[in-house]
């Protein structure tokens, strides 16, 4: 069923999405906050569907979130757990997104969280900001070996375009993104960066969320990446 416009928006960020990893447990929510990032996602995968540990893991992640100011932890996927908990946001993809009734659709903007919504092509672009949603998150920007993506890399140039077309919505590109090219997917316009692998795969994970701090304290350069 695809997106329709509805006359409701989603509560919009109450904050910039800035550096923004995307990390397998609740253990990472809570040390990446403790370190001073503040835009943070749970992309929790239990290998056995075991849905008690996905609540746990939902729980710990929300509370984490509660107990620092500013904080912005989205849960990705697990949307009816995250608003039995009070979470502040919920990530989903398009094909979560357009698999959900009217009345749950109704039901997560009814609860005052925050959506996040993934975008792959122009015409999902279209169809997820009908959903009116907090933040638009654009990938693959480069490659990624994470998962299997049916999807060519958006690269920087469409990035950039595309980041445009997504107005008046925050956007976060995602994707094969490492360090050292964060400052460049940062001047094209979007809003956040997420990053997965580089940093739950870093040497230093405290230290390599510093550095990605560091590029949006900076802010954009002028001219084209």
């Amino acid at each position: 069923m695809p997106a329709q416009a509805t006359s409701a928006s989603f509560v919009p960020l109450s904050g910039p999405l800035g550096f923004y990893p995307v990390v397998p447990d609740a253990s990472w929510v809570e040390r990446l906050l403790h370190w001073g990032v503040r835009t943070v996602q749970l992309r929790f995968k239990p290998a056995s569907g075991d849905d008690a540990a996905v609540r746990e893991q939902v729980r710990a992640a929300v509370a984490a979130g509660h107990a620092v100011p500013g904080a912005q932890v989205f849960i990705n996927d697990h949307w009816r757990h995250a608003i039995a908990l009070g979470a502040y946001g919920v990530h989903l993809g398009q094909e979560d997104w357009a698999a959900l009734s009217d009345a749950e659709r109704d039901a997560l903007r009814s609860s005052g969280m925050r959506l996040g919504l993934s975008t792959h092509t122009p015409a999902e672009l279209a169809l997820a900001k009908a959903a009116r949603p907090s933040y638009l998150a654009i990938g693959p920007v480069f490659p990624t070996t994470l998962k299997v993506m049916p999807y060519e890399p958006v690269g920087l140039e469409r990035l950039q375009d595309w980041a445009r077309l997504a107005a008046p919505y925050p956007v976060a590109a995602i994707g094969g993104i490492t360090l050292e090219c964060m400052a460049d997917v940062r001047n094209c316009g979007v809003d956040g960066v997420a990053v997965v692998s580089a940093l739950t795969q870093a040497v230093d994970p405290r230290f390599a969320s510093q550095q990605g701090l560091r590029v949006f304290e900076k802010g954009p350069t002028t001219g084209n990446p």
